[in-house]
């Protein structure tokens, strides 16, 4: 009885080991981890919070770059983009789930104009990653704004969870609506619906 007891938790750790890493990665030299899992349900969070700002969130900067090449395209804040509902994607190269999330992203910046809502890519991959950056805007074709975040930006925005992608949506007036953590079908309905109602409530 003992026996197969062990054989049963001994694969049940070895499918539910499986099923982790099909659905995220940990690279050893990643500054972040990888998730698609929400970090709310029905506007409970699950254990994340925001962690308090040490100056105002439309004051926060990230440093806009050419996604083909390093070169610096100048400091924007969100308080710039005020009259806009505005997506703050944190992402790096190496993460599956933001490899399924930035072409949905892209078909929503499409779908409400600039207009109405901006996209902007901003990488935390570190260093080790930024070299394939391009290859990979390539591959993706990636037509909106990206960016590298300055510390305080993200350590705002992460609290204390560090799985990317993390998609931060904010109202026309620069006001924080939600946050979720990773992507999966589930969390694209999640996103869109929060997206699509708070446009047409600003």
């Amino acid at each position: 009885m003992r026996n197969n007891r062990f054989l049963f938790f001994t694969f049940y750790f070895l499918l539910a080991t499986t099923f982790l890493l099909a659905i995220s990665c940990k690279p050893a030299a990643a500054p972040v981890s990888v998730s698609n899992k929400p970090v709310s349900i029905n506007d409970v969070p699950l254990g994340d919070k925001q962690m308090p700002p040490t100056k105002a969130i439309e004051e926060m900067i990230w440093t806009k770059f050419d996604g083909t090449t390093n070169a610096d395209g100048g400091i924007q804040k969100l308080k710039d983009l005020r009259g806009k509902v505005v997506i703050l994607d944190f992402w790096a190269t190496y993460c599956p789930p933001c490899l399924e999330e930035i072409p949905h992203l892209k078909e929503l910046q499409a779908k409400y104009g600039k207009d109405n809502l901006e996209v902007i890519g901003l990488h935390v991959g570190g260093e080790e990653d930024r070299p394939r950056v391009p290859q990979f805007v390539e591959k993706l074709k990636i037509d909106y704004t990206l960016a590298t975040p300055e510390n305080e930006l993200t350590r705002f925005i992460f609290g204390n969870r560090d799985d990317i992608p993390q998609t931060a949506i904010f109202d026309r007036q620069g006001k924080l609506v939600k946050k979720i953590i990773g992507f999966n079908e589930e969390i694209k309905k999640e996103l869109d619906t929060t997206v699509e109602q708070t446009i047409k409530s600003n």
